[in-house]
């Protein structure tokens, strides 16, 4: 559900976009938001994918295969993972077979269970992700007050199934990270306090220092809008940034955190500070280091071309935003419901703008 300050903000950002279209095209092209950008060989709001930030065609069969109830190539990448101990490709594989959907009783992931009886690590931890998905599921993406107190007993009910089925997933494979990263959204959703995370953490950083997405799900925690405040969270990410390898991508935290507190009411300057613009920099070393492969380089790659649109830093937007194109489902156009209109939107921009295209 898009918030009223949302829509409003997307109001104001369509009106500026279509007064500075008009102002460097004579109004010519005002009629097509992506004009430019299709011109330089960019794909159309209708061809961007919203599900994913980035392609991933072992992934995608995977997921084609579990929706016709086929559970064993999910079951390869999941196992190759654990394996190989790659635990940041392994959450990021959790989370995408893991969702509302095989939390069913008829679900492929019920027929995986079937198969391999109680004690499979991989599936014990998609299981755990399939009921947290569900929990949040239930309660809906609204805010609080918008939200029903059916809902909520919903959420509540099955959300509080899942510290179980973690410890479970965790007991059968003791150094994976995923269980514990898990356990994040539990505690976001159930209102564990500061020190239960604390401990939460060091569970989770005791095997993967630098798991990207845990420290992302870790800052939502922080964030004023769940369980911290905003001195919180930006204590979180810099830190976690200014001791991080470069490559790790935790470089990106901080502008999430901003992001979180101030984009909604954030002016145009707002976005140029020396501070902000140090930050960027900053994350385009880190995602220009990582290593390939990294299954959340797509992620910060699409936070900063809208960060580098919004200091007018076109040329390096534009060429984020051709890294990336084609795909949508990441911050910050996930967060409208129109991802890829606004995607389009800011990528017109910065191509309008760069000055070699």
């Amino acid at each position: 559900m898009v918030d009223i300050a949302r829509a409003l903000a997307i109001a104001v950002a369509i009106a500026v976009a279509v007064v500075y279209y008009r102002s460097t095209t004579g109004g010519s092209s005002s009629r097509d938001p992506s004009a430019k950008a299709q011109k330089l060989g960019l794909l159309p709001a209708s061809q961007q994918n919203a599900s994913r930030a980035a392609p991933e065609p072992e992934l995608e069969l995977a997921q084609a295969a579990a929706a016709r109830g086929i559970w064993e190539p999910a079951a390869r990448l999941l196992a190759s993972s654990r394996e190989r101990r790659d635990w940041a490709r392994r959450s990021h594989y959790t989370a995408a077979f893991g969702d509302h959907r095989a939390a069913r009783p008829d679900s492929w992931l019920a027929a995986w269970e079937a198969s391999v009886g109680p004690a499979d690590p991989d599936a014990v931890l998609v299981r755990a992700q399939a009921t947290i998905a569900l929990a949040w599921h239930l309660r809906g993406g609204g805010w609080a007050k918008d939200t029903s107190r059916e809902q909520f007993a919903g959420f509540h009910s099955t959300l509080v199934q899942a510290p179980a089925e973690n410890a479970r997933a965790a007991d059968l494979n003791p150094d994976d990270p995923g269980p514990h990263v898990n356990e994040i959204w539990v505690a976001v959703g159930l209102g564990r306090s500061h020190a239960d995370m604390q401990t939460l953490w060091k569970e989770i950083t005791a095997r993967d220092p630098y798991h990207y997405a845990a420290h992302c799900a870790a800052l939502q925690f922080w964030c004023a809008k769940w369980r911290g405040s905003e001195e919180l969270a930006a204590s979180f990410a810099r830190e976690a940034a200014a001791t991080a390898p470069r490559g790790s991508l935790l470089a990106a935290l901080p502008l999430i955190a901003w992001y979180e507190h101030h984009d909604d009411g954030a002016k145009a300057g707002d976005f140029r500070t020396p501070e902000l613009t140090a930050a960027v920099d900053a994350a385009l070393a880190d995602v220009a280091a990582a290593p390939a492969g990294h299954p959340n380089t797509a992620e910060v790659r699409h936070l900063l071309a809208y960060f580098l649109t919004r200091q007018k830093r076109y040329d390096e937007a534009l060429a984020q935003f051709r890294l990336v194109d084609g795909s949508v489902g990441a911050r910050p156009w996930s967060s409208w419901s129109d991802p890829a209109g606004v995607y389009c939107l800011w990528r017109e921009r910065a191509a309008r703008g760069a000055r070699r295209p």
